[in-house]
């Protein structure tokens, strides 16, 4: 076969690099848009902070508005300078890969120096482990007995229990302690040094077992006076009947009344199963909601608005862009030049994220309108596809606007993802949120009565009732999905 050049002509779409940067934009989390921000604050001159004073989240959901706000129906927190107009049509003659570099962000902050962020820096919270050693400290030990501390204290896991036996840790330090080859390490001596732990702080440290661990909590100094025994009694033999909720057969094993048995049911409730879990270790987390939702005093009417403490406003520099035409020469021209449309393209695909999350808002506030007015209950069924095709987007779109993005509101700071629930139908030929439904169970479980609580089937009956057509697996998925543990596992004597 012989080879030959042709010539031939076809049409493909490709994305521009002004769709990629606003796509990209698109999709970040505030904490990550955030940094985004600051790294073009950092990389190009032209781009400058606006110092403009704005209202906080709460000011906005309080309906409070600044006189330059009451003629203005939203706000955009990525405009450009009002002498500043960005066309739609952006001309560059370097590449992108010189004009834009994608870096993997991820959820962190700008630098320290930045004062509109420094909230979202978190505080490294305390861990059991150092609030334990920080007791072993202030405590009295010799230096052998607190090298056993510290290895039972490295033993300990995240509920606060010790992961290993007495004999185990005995062997494990036989020939690691002071002195071991002149005073052989003893089995008692790790169980006193064991002993003593178990009454630090958390109560219920250091235990080996959940009986150990309630044993040790009605052991505190606050029980002193009370008649703990049948509290123990029912922690040391029949803490499986408990689990159980066999109240029936604990009355009839130990001869006591259904009074006793609840006194001491409520004791053994204020414990503590999981010490360790009392103890906040980790990084503070804060969510910044990116749309606010409140209710107009005057009009009456709900209304959605950017928060303008998600990210600072930015605009072009004019000091900077005027030296474009008076540059000393063509390199330094060109560089103002390429740095001009690099910052519009930024500026224009923040004020395009903006207009698309703030449409999104307004369709998704129109359609669950009554949930901000009746509660979760009064909750709609709605799609990605039903916003789609009322806001005339794609539903990936969609997709990329509702992912970490959060709305704050008068009943509190949900995801946007929250507002979108499948349907269920009900007997007069509607349609219910799945959402909806799951609160209805949640309300139904909490007006229960403790001593026989509803089951799936009950309910899904009482829902029925409501004209809500839903089988008794699916209020047992509804409900498992809410944490609500099942019917024979909520009896209670209380």
């Amino acid at each position: 076969m012989k080879t030959s050049l042709q010539i031939k002509m076809s049409q493909q779409l490709t994305m521009t690099p002004q769709l990629q940067q606003a796509i990209k934009l698109l999709q970040l989390s505030t904490l990550d848009l955030q940094q985004e921000i600051q790294q073009a604050l950092d990389a190009n001159p032209l781009l400058e902070v606006e110092e403009d004073s704005a209202r906080s989240a709460d000011e906005i959901l309080a309906g409070e508005q600044t006189p330059t706000e009451k003629n203005q129906d939203t706000a955009s927190d990525g405009d450009a300078s009002a002498n500043e107009t960005i066309p739609d049509d952006l001309v560059v003659d370097t590449d992108w890969d010189e004009i834009y570099t994608h870096t993997p962000t991820s959820h962190g902050l700008g630098s320290p120096e930045d004062d509109w962020n420094i909230e979202a820096y978190g505080v490294t919270g305390e861990s059991l482990q150092d609030h334990i050693l920080w007791q072993l400290n202030l405590t009295h030990f010799s230096e052998r007995d607190a090298q056993i501390a510290e290895f039972l204290t490295d033993s300990l896991d995240q509920k606060g229990y010790l992961n290993i036996s007495v004999n185990e840790a005995h062997e494990a330090l036989a020939e690691q302690v002071v002195n071991a080859s002149e005073d052989p390490l003893d089995v008692e001596e790790v169980a006193a040094v064991l002993t003593r732990l178990q009454q630090f702080d958390p109560p219920g440290v250091f235990a080996r077992d959940l009986t150990e661990c309630l044993l040790i909590q009605l052991n505190q100094p606050e029980f002193d006076g009370q008649d703990l025994t049948l509290a123990k009694t029912l922690i040391s033999d029949h803490l499986d009947k408990l689990g159980t909720r066999d109240y029936a057969g604990l009355m009839r094993a130990l001869g006591i009344k259904e009074d006793e048995l609840r006194d001491a049911i409520v004791l053994i409730q204020s414990l503590t199963p999981h010490p360790g879990g009392t103890i906040i270790s980790g990084e503070d987390s804060y969510v910044i909601p990116d749309v606010v939702v409140f209710k107009d005093p005057e009009k009456g009417s709900w209304r959605v608005e950017l928060n303008p403490e998600v990210a600072p406003k930015i605009r072009l520099n004019t000091s900077y862009s005027s030296l474009a035409q008076s540059a000393r020469s063509d390199k330094d021209g060109q560089y103002i030049k390429d740095q001009m449309n690099e910052a519009k393209w930024f500026l224009k695909s923040l004020q395009s994220r903006n207009e698309t999350l703030l449409k999104v808002s307004r369709k998704i506030l129109e359609t669950q309108i009554g949930f901000f007015e009746h509660g979760v209950e009064a909750m709609k069924p709605m799609v990605l596809a039903d916003i789609a095709e009322a806001v005339e987007m794609h539903e990936s779109t969609i997709s990329r606007v509702t992912t970490q993005k959060y709305m704050h509101t008068p009943r509190g700071i949900f995801e946007l993802k929250y507002f979108f629930s499948s349907h269920v139908a009900t007997t007069g030929g509607g349609e219910a949120s799945s959402t909806a439904i799951r609160a209805i169970i949640k309300k139904l479980i909490a007006a229960e009565t403790p001593r026989k609580p509803l089951s799936d089937s009950k309910l899904a009956k009482l829902l029925e009732e409501q004209g809500i057509k839903v089988a008794r697996r699916t209020v047992a998925k509804y409900r498992e999905s809410m944490n609500i543990p099942p019917s024979n596992e909520r009896k209670s004597l209380v």
